[in-house]
């Protein structure tokens, strides 16, 4: 590989520019190409939608929203944090199309921050590796609850207790870990399949909460109770304080604007196909998402049964009054089951990509063992079990305390704004030079669209991190910024340990005819 100086200087990441062809198998992120490019433009649309899995999500986390605002608070909010959301996933497609690698906004940052590249860069991947284990941990659990509230509508008079959720999480983690592991060739056919189960089982899931309440009998919601009835039940005096506070719950439905972002090296032409998919989750996760949340909605004909229900699944709750029955409970309930089953393979392998790249640049402890392709199974098989087992330390602190294990999922939100910060904004404020457009640009409208986004990330940042309801105890403390600033503190640890060692990615701004092929 040959390099060329950069203009911008010696102390500048881009100071070594690779130059490449099709043949020497350097692929976007300096690195050769290890992994194989198995997933299509469908299965990786289907990756997106699945693992992103708006309605999905949505609905596991709604008792959020509800507490903020009841069902208009639902609606608005997600409404409102989907269109902000759409300037983030704008500039996040936009970097993408120009530096597809698997490392997503740890690559970016490093580029865009200029001179200090290397520790911004450091920062970037970690905040997003720890954001997307979080997301791991957060939706097993979510499936484990549903499990669980399946198996309890099932068999009235069965209790479920934490430790039940706990047993159902840790060897759902197992098997996901299996499937990633030893089925790396037939995950893209699983995406796809994973997309037709998404796109059928939300049509079913508004159609049945849309028609059985007036088949059984227990009718409707009002319009005034679902689009007007404003219900504050956090204690906060300021309903636009609520308001702004109860996004949170969209902000984890419609979070993840960079999944596709790191499987670029698993996918022909990432430059094109990368802003494609991400489209294709947004636009369909908001529609899909919007007219679920409204069916459910007018399903709901007593409020304070679906806030006090014994089960660990708020959703439940909700498809019994809708249904009516056990087995229409549980029938939808295996509906959403099965897309979130496999968009959490899609979630799995993020993580595990993002890992592996922080190992191959030697971020981590242990880069050579974490940072190796298993030539057999063809997969960074070292870091999916390391993710795995992460994912069960977490399971284990929820059988402890459920309070302390949302502390750590919770999260999420702000330790994925705090990576994408890093890299959109000195995107900006390098006037959008540092980077050669890749097939998606914005041109001069990315000054404002990545304006937008780097402001709704510093207010949001600052918002999600109070208590979720007043007076304020230990359960509905928001430990937010403790543990986004307690792993700062941790990864600013690692850094100083390991920065001499630290190679960091390189930038390889391929020519536009090359963003069109393989990169191999």
């Amino acid at each position: 590989m040959q390099f060329m100086k950069d203009r911008k200087g010696a102390d500048s990441p881009t100071e070594e520019v690779a130059v490449t062809d099709s043949h020497n198998g350097i692929n976007a992120s300096g690195h050769q190409q290890e992994l194989e490019r198995n997933f299509g433009l469908w299965a990786i649309v289907g990756m997106a939608l699945t693992a992103g899995n708006t309605w999905i999500a949505f609905g596991g986390s709604l008792a959020v929203a509800i507490y903020n605002g009841g069902s208009p608070g639902v609606i608005y909010e997600f409404i409102v944090v989907s269109i902000l959301y759409w300037f983030v996933a704008a500039s996040i497609a936009e970097l993408a199309s120009a530096m597809p690698s698997a490392g997503g906004v740890y690559h970016w940052a490093t580029v865009t921050a200029g001179r200090h590249g290397r520790w911004v860069g450091f920062f970037a991947g970690w905040w997003n590796f720890l954001a997307w284990i979080f997301g791991l941990a957060s939706t097993v659990q979510i499936l484990s609850t549903q499990l669980t509230s399946m198996y309890a509508v099932s068999h009235p008079g069965f209790a479920t207790e934490r430790w039940h959720v706990f047993v159902t999480y840790v060897i759902a983690t197992w098997v996901f870990t299996a499937i990633v592991l030893f089925a790396n060739r037939a995950l893209p056919k699983i995406e796809q399949a994973g997309l037709f189960f998404l796109l059928a089982g939300v049509v079913i899931s508004i159609i049945v909460c849309a028609v059985m309440p007036g088949v059984t009998g227990n009718g409707y919601a009002t319009s005034a109770s679902v689009w007007k009835e404003w219900v504050n039940s956090t204690g906060y005096t300021s309903d636009g304080f609520v308001f702004l506070a109860g996004m949170l719950n969209g902000a984890f439905a419609v979070g993840t604007p960079d999944i596709t972002s790191h499987m670029a090296e698993e996918i022909p032409r990432p430059s094109s196909n990368i802003p494609k998919a991400v489209l294709a989750q947004y636009i369909t996760g908001f529609v899909t998402a919007l007219c679920y949340s409204i069916a459910i909605l007018y399903a709901i004909t007593d409020l304070d049964a679906v806030l006090n229900q014994s089960y660990f699944f708020t959703l439940t709750a909700i498809y019994e009054q809708a249904t009516g029955s056990s087995a229409g409970t549980v029938g939808l309930l295996v509906v959403m089951f099965l897309p979130l089953f496999v968009g959490i393979l899609g979630v799995h392998l993020t993580a595990s990509r993002m890992f592996w790249t922080l190992a191959r640049d030697r971020a981590t402890p242990f880069p050579t063992f974490f940072g190796k392709v298993n030539p057999h199974l063809k997969n960074p098989a070292n870091s999916i079990i390391f993710c795995a087992v992460l994912s069960t330390i977490l399971g284990c602190i929820y059988l402890g305390s459920d309070t302390a294990f949302m502390a750590f999922v919770g999260s999420f939100a702000v330790l994925g704004f705090l990576s994408y910060i890093s890299a959109i904004l000195p995107h900006l404020l390098s006037r959008r030079q540092s980077v050669r457009p890749g097939k998606f640009s914005m041109g001069s409208a990315g000054f404002v669209v990545n304006t937008v986004a780097v402001l709704f990330i510093l207010a949001f940042t600052v918002i999600f991190c109070f208590p979720f309801a007043l007076p304020v105890d230990a359960a509905s403390m928001n430990y937010t910024c403790l543990i986004a600033g307690g792993f700062t503190i941790l990864v600013a640890a690692l850094w100083a340990f390991i920065q001499k060692g630290y190679v960091g990615p390189q930038y390889v701004p391929l020519e536009a005819e090359m963003m069109t092929k393989n990169a191999v």
